[in-house]
């Protein structure tokens, strides 16, 4: 049984999730996966928690999902580097299996849904 890499000092780690990916954290660069780009929700782009970017292009094999605003991407976009979170879901076939993951990871699962939902009606 292999065990986790231990928590790198600066590594933004949520509680009890130790960073198991073996990803190095030096030279970590974008795999364009999308999952940063439809797991979390940007109030800067009025997307919600678990729904893709409407600027996420479609996957392409080979490229990744990429943004089409890129060049002119939001200040919260830009700011986001490549964590563990992406060593852990980058690998995953489908960009549904690694929103799924992503949001898996926060704890973010039951939300998502709730949000997917809409709003409840009285």
């Amino acid at each position: 049984m292999t065990e986790s890499p231990p928590s790198t000092p600066g590594e933004a780690v949520p509680p009890g999730y130790p960073p198991r990916s073996p990803w190095p954290r030096a030279g970590r660069v974008c795999t364009a996966c999308g999952a940063c780009c439809s797991a979390p929700d940007i109030a800067a782009l009025h997307k919600p928690l678990g729904v893709p970017c409407l600027h996420l292009g479609r996957e392409q094999e080979g490229a990744g999902c990429l943004c089409a605003v890129y060049a002119q991407r939001p200040a919260i976009c830009r700011s986001y580097q490549p964590d563990w979170v992406c060593g852990e879901v980058a690998p995953l076939p489908t960009l549904e299996a690694r929103t799924r993951r992503f949001l898996e990871i926060y704890g973010l699962l039951e939300e998502a849904a709730g949000e997917s939902a809409g709003p409840k009606s009285s």
